[in-house]
């Protein structure tokens, strides 16, 4: 290795790092902007005064407290979550296609989600968290278990196919059980279309420590993901442990997604668009693609919040309405690609 070869990774690297920081800028500007869209608009002042001198007369100030910054907060958790998730599956899975809605990681939470509300009663979101990782993690294993039958075992077109299978199985059930039961479907009507409307910080609070394992989890997998994604037999001649490294980048998918569709519910196509949209910017190496679809899937699903308030006044459309609107001809379009098979 010459002297020089350090100095143009460096180099390669400043670029990345600025665009890291711009993305950290535009995630700030829409959060703030988050906060000031909404039935009742609100000024950029009026959320700095809140924000550094609430009076709890004023009833901008309460809207900004009580339901907007909770919102906002949750959309950038969700919207975190959600795009390291999709990273983590797609370089896992070596999966293009790979995303916790499309793998029936979403339908399997929304499933023992709703089989909570309606057989035991539950209603409380704390129990919404553990079912939704009971859910994720059991869709996540039977989707790899079918996938695995056959001598080629799990190649990306199969793991879609038993995904998509297990997905429309899911949703099936959870739409008889909403249709048979109106109290279930009272509780859990905007939950279940994806939604950051009506959530308080106590949804923060609950769901923040698992988001923060899972998001430490999937930033650490990034030399693990790079090593998968040049092949198993590569990783195991690099010395990589390929069963503990999928097992980890699992682990970490099935808390992010579970979290996430607990506090939001089952929101589509953040997970799979977003981390393209990083690798076309940052090229192959996961430790850049994971950061970059950290701060990307945020700015897509706010933006998409804020298009669904302001786009059928004086209701909203939910936001998972929406990113399904806006990612439904990505999906088209990747999967008439060419090269679809590996990433």
């Amino acid at each position: 290795m010459t002297f020089a070869e350090p100095i143009a990774g460096v180099r390669r690297q400043v670029p990345l790092l600025a665009g890291l920081i711009g993305l950290a800028v535009i995630v700030l500007a829409i959060a703030f902007l988050s906060i000031t869209v909404g039935a009742r608009p609100v000024t950029l002042d009026t959320v700095w005064a809140a924000l550094t001198a609430y009076d709890p007369n004023s009833t901008d100030h309460r809207i900004i407290w009580e339901l907007r910054l909770p919102r906002t907060v949750v959309g950038l958790l969700v919207g975190a979550a959600l795009g390291l998730a999709g990273a983590v599956l797609q370089g896992a899975t070596r999966n293009p296609l790979a995303d916790p809605s499309i793998l029936g990681i979403h339908a399997g939470a929304a499933l023992f989600v709703v089989l909570g509300v309606a057989v035991l009663g539950i209603s409380q979101l704390s129990l919404y968290v553990w079912l939704a990782f009971a859910g994720a993690g059991a869709a996540m294993l039977a989707v790899y278990a079918i996938a695995s039958v056959g001598r080629e075992g799990a190649t990306p077109i199969k793991l879609a196919l038993a995904g998509s299978a297990m997905t429309a199985a899911l949703q099936s059930i959870v739409s008889a059980i909403l249709l048979t039961s109106p109290r279930t479907l009272d509780e859990v009507r905007f939950w279940q279309v994806g939604s950051l409307a009506g959530r308080s910080m106590d949804v923060v609070v609950q769901v923040a420590p698992f988001l923060a394992i899972g998001i430490v989890l999937a930033l650490a997998s990034g030399r693990m993901l790079d090593g998968l994604s040049m092949g198993e037999d590569v990783a195991r001649a690099l010395g990589q442990n390929v069963r503990r490294s999928r097992a980890i980048a699992g682990l970490a998918a099935v808390i992010l997604a579970g979290a996430s569709t607990a506090a939001a519910g089952p929101i589509a196509f953040v997970g799979l668009t977003v981390p393209h949209v990083a690798r076309a910017i940052t090229g192959p190496n996961y430790r850049w693609i994971l950061p970059y679809s950290m701060l990307l899937a945020p700015i897509l699903l706010l933006g998409a919040d804020i298009l669904g308030r302001i786009i059928a006044p004086p209701g909203e459309v939910q936001v998972g309405i929406v990113t399904a609107f806006l990612g439904a001809p990505f999906f088209i379009a990747l999967v008439r690609r060419r090269k679809l098979a590996t990433l």
